[in-house]
């Protein structure tokens, strides 16, 4: 049994006064804004017109979002909504719907606490320090009336994520030590109570003075989602008592603006001496009739219970304008030099999720039903259970925190990262057909009837009994299949699971609060070592998708902001930068900054994860599933081997994650990624028993690598061969390729020295130059030791880069390196001289601290790390080195170059504007 009064042995800790920096957001430079100029008046354009007509957008920088620090452990399981929690004790950042966040505090939902002595001593306060500004603006609700008493001056917070202790040390009563241990089912490898929209929150209370102490916690809690939603009429209280007598308060809200209604459940624990009573409505301001929050505080004050209350079971709807609470109470006698637990949970129920004309079922429904009234019963069975939650979390995280290889700021970091699995607006459904108007197959977003007959054409053309034809025929059947379900199934990727295998449902994650994109793959080749150390299953179920997604073409055209042209929205096998945002896994590639079917990182990444999760797991079934999604993915790479030497080729603008640094012709990210995915292609083709592709992909891996080779300068590898301005510089993440190739268990793609002296180069410059190693790894530098300045991006520190870097160094041996390097996000992140990212690490910032991004997916590439000090024993197939025939490379080749022509897709461009050009001629003119 763990004690819930006793912190983590390693824990992220705030004095609750603690006043954190407020972080400050980038500013273009002259440069930036010539380079952005364009781009940003067609996203104005483009925000005009898509919230005319009703569609969200993918990023908006035109509007301004609260920004405040302070933030702690947020509430609940992953993919049922999200509600964050500051380390001073309020309630914030809500984010229970996708899309949709209201960043401050509701300042009615408190935790409090009443004692008495029997000398007469009172004491009484809300456990959350006094915020004038907040009480001046709340003053007509009553809650100014409250007793704000906590000084906080000895009460802490501490944090390791899904757990948060706050322990206020003799506060308000000198004598009473108050420690509340936060919960939520995060637990690894559980795919039912990790689901779960639910908090615990069980207080320990520790009597060290000579009398008795009557306690009385309370928990109160506005009838809102945050904003002024609980303004809009309409909503209403109620309680209710569980059949082993439990006490709950339940809140129905019912949303006037588009989502579906919400109910919060309030719960204690009614045993041990501890006596229950509440106050299903009060309220809080507006002409709703009912006791006032004043009234409801001074009958705590006065009583320490609600039981002198007469409360019906049901309020009546609160009136429009008009905003009402609930309240919780449970009091229980503390002798002398002893101590008492009380527990009280949080849960919502809201389990719909809708797309466009589509309608998804939550996960945690497999489990307790999709009508809307399981608040109650998630609240009642998480007081129930937490206990062995808390037990296997403990299990889960006590032999990192042991390990003594890695600094004390390591594990806590890596653990508190976490946090965005649930903060990231996950949305995680039960895996069942979502509910919809229906279509007709010929209606459907993505033309399957095409791309089928193209594929058909090419097998018939063919009397070659060959693996493209193989591959070609498997593609046609899974088509047949999709063309079956396609109109009553949530999206393409469960087709690809067998009859045995379960259907675990689908996972969506945003690329952050701000970049609104679902699933955004060339982040989540980052952010994705978490989920498969961690939850395999949705990392299997989102690649499943994206192998479903390489498959399918979607002809709808959609406008460039980087240049005007309209392009078709996703083209058969190319893997799209993003599952969606308006219709997720129905319109994919929401991003249209850049022809993303064009980047040459998107298909190696695909190929090199999907190689990594078969190593992870073992799992065969899954391997034989995508393998035609592999094979294909590599082929429509050939496209971009344009003098045929075996190595793609960047086409000039930032053509991969990097999407303001521009690339051209043979480049050390890319190009290393290719060599890498090359020889897992070959490692997977081993798996599936496909050994005419295996010789065939490993021929054309030592091919490539040989070119790849040609970057390298004595010290580092090129940023690319174009001979441009900035081809020399030394880019941190130059060595994705080797990091992933090792992390699978392949063979390095470079020379051990070469690595170690790029990486030494690396830490040297792009870390060591920058504030003395203290804020990461800037992501170009050039060789005379100044940043490169060519792009916003080029002169920026990722932290999610910074943490691969890191794992890169671990693998090669270059452990304290990769410490050092890594320290520098947790210095500009987590530290008390941080930046105040602390629970929303952001994308970047630059080298005047000014951060890109709050809130951003690839910062839980720290697991990479992780996975670099596991030591996954290495894939004894990866080992082996084909003996390639000549003769079959021959038939392989011819078969391989069939498939790559079909995929070589014409598009028919608009050209650029006279405008665009003249513009693009006098950036150049200009060096910029």
């Amino acid at each position: 049994m763990v004690d819930p009064g006793k912190p983590a042995s390693l824990t992220w800790q705030r004095k609750i006064t603690t006043e954190e920096n407020v972080p400050q957001e980038f500013a273009l430079t002259f440069r930036d804004i010539l380079q952005l100029a364009p781009i940003g008046y067609r996203l104005w354009l483009y925000i005009r017109e898509a919230t005319a007509q009703g569609r969200d957008v993918i990023f908006h920088p035109f509007v301004r979002r609260l920004v405040t620090s302070g933030h702690g452990v947020p509430l609940g399981g992953i993919g049922a909504g999200s509600i964050g929690r500051s380390y001073k004790g309020d309630f914030r950042r809500w984010k229970l719907f996708p899309r949709r966040c209201e960043d401050g505090p509701v300042l009615a939902n408190q935790f409090s606490v009443f004692i008495s002595r029997p000398n007469g001593d009172k004491y009484s306060s809300v456990l959350c320090l006094e915020d004038p500004e907040m009480l001046k603006e709340n003053a007509v609700s009553g809650i100014a009336s409250w007793d704000w008493n906590l000084k906080g001056h000895n009460s802490t917070y501490h944090a390791l994520y899904p757990r948060a202790w706050s322990v206020y040390e003799g506060e308000p009563d000198p004598e009473l030590r108050i420690v509340c241990r936060q919960l939520s089912p995060v637990i690894p490898h559980n795919y039912k109570e990790s689901s779960f929209p639910v908090a615990v929150f069980t207080f320990t209370l520790f009597n060290s003075g000579n009398t008795a102490a009557e306690v009385s916690l309370l928990f109160t809690w506005a009838n809102s989602m945050g904003g002024d939603s609980g303004l809009s009429g309409g909503h209403y209280n109620s309680k209710t008592m569980m059949k082993d007598g439990m006490h709950v308060v339940l809140l129905h809200h019912k949303n006037a603006n588009g989502p579906p209604p919400v109910t919060f459940a309030l719960a204690a624990e009614n045993k041990d001496g501890v006596h229950v009573s509440e106050c299903p409505c009060f309220v809080i301001s507006g002409d709703s009739k009912g006791i006032t929050a004043k009234d409801m505080w001074q009958t705590m004050k006065e009583h320490g219970s609600f039981d002198c209350l007469n409360c019906s079971q049901t309020s009546m709807p609160s009136e429009p304008g008009s905003c009402i609470g609930a309240a919780i109470a449970a009091s229980v006698a503390v002798p002398a030099g002893s101590m008492r637990t009380v527990t009280f949970s949080l849960s919502w129920d809201c389990p719909e999720v809708s797309f466009f004309n589509k309608t998804y079922y939550r996960r945690y429904t497999k489990f307790y039903g999709g009508n809307g009234d399981a608040a109650a019963s998630i609240a009642h069975d998480a007081i129930l259970d937490h206990g062995s939650w808390d037990s296997q979390i403990e299990a889960w995280q006590k032999p990192v925190l042991e390990d003594k290889r890695v600094p004390e700021w390591y594990p806590i970091t890596l653990f508190n990262e976490l946090y965005f699995l649930n903060a990231g607006a996950s949305v995680w459904t039960d895996g069942s057909p979502p509910t919809h108007n229906l279509m007709t197959i010929e209606d459907q977003k993505f033309s399957l009837d095409r791309s089928k007959s193209r594929i058909e054409n090419a097998v018939h053309a063919s009397d070659h009994n060959d693996t493209a034809i193989n591959i070609l025929e498997r593609m046609t059947s899974i088509f047949e299949q999709m063309h079956k379900t396609v109109g009553a199934n949530s999206a393409f990727g469960p087709n690809l699971l067998q009859e045995d295998e379960e259907n675990i449902g689908q996972f969506l994650y945003f690329e952050g609060t701000e970049y609104r994109m679902w699933n955004t793959y060339d982040v989540h080749f980052y952010s994705s070592f978490a989920l498969v150390m961690l939850f395999p299953k949705l990392q299997l179920s989102i690649q499943r998708d994206f192998a479903a997604a390489v498959l399918m073409h979607d002809p709808s055209k959609m406008k460039l902001l980087c240049d005007g042209r309209w392009v078709s929205r996703k083209v058969l096998g190319a893997i799209p930068h993003d599952i969606g945002l308006n219709d997720p896994w129905f319109e994919v590639n929401s991003y249209s900054i850049h022809n993303t079917d064009r980047w040459k990182d998107l298909n190696p990444k695909f190929v090199l994860q999907v190689y990594r999760d078969v190593v992870a797991t073992g799992d065969k079934k899954f391997a034989q599933a995508v393998w035609p999604s592999v094979y294909v993915a590599m082929a429509y790479m050939d496209q971009f081997d344009k003098d045929g030497d075996g190595m793609i080729e960047n086409e000039g603008f930032p053509d991969q994650t990097y999407d303001t640094w521009s690339v051209s012709g043979v480049s050390a990210y890319c190009g290393g990624l290719w060599v890498a995915a090359l020889q897992a292609a070959s490692a997977m083709a081993r798996i599936v028993g496909d050994t005419g592709s295996e010789d065939y992909f490993w021929f054309k891996y030592e091919k490539a690598k040989a070119v790849y080779e040609k970057l390298w300068n004595g010290s580092y590898f090129n940023y690319d061969d174009s001979g441009g301005s900035n081809s020399s510089s030394i880019q941190a993440d130059q060595l994705a390729g080797q990091w992933y190739a090792r992390a699978c268990g392949l063979q390095p793609i470079v020379d051990e020295e070469k690595a170690k002296l790029a990486l030494q180069t690396v830490f040297n410059f792009n870390v060591l130059k920058v504030m003395d190693g203290r804020r990461g790894a800037v992501n170009g530098m050039l060789p005379d030791g100044t940043v490169d300045v060519s792009s916003m991006q080029s002169k920026e520190i990722w932290s999610g880069v910074t943490y691969a870097i890191a794992a890169t160094m671990i693998q090669e041996g270059l452990t304290d390196m990769g410490f050092q390097t890594a320290y520098g996000n947790y210095e500009t992140t987590w530290s008390e001289r941080g930046l105040g990212y602390s629970f929303q690490t952001p994308e970047g910032w630059n080298t005047n601290d000014q951060y890109r991004s709050l809130c951003y997916m690839r910062p839980l590439a720290i697991w990479a790390m992780q996975w670099a000090l596991s030591q996954p024993k290495p894939s004894r197939q990866a080992e082996v080195i084909p003996e390639v025939k000549e003769e079959s490379l021959l038939r392989h080749h011819m078969g391989f170059s069939r498939v790559a022509r079909l995929l070589k897709w014409s598009e028919e461009e608009a050209p650029r504007s006279v405008v665009q050009v003249l513009y693009e001629y006098t950036c150049k003119r200009m060096w910029v």
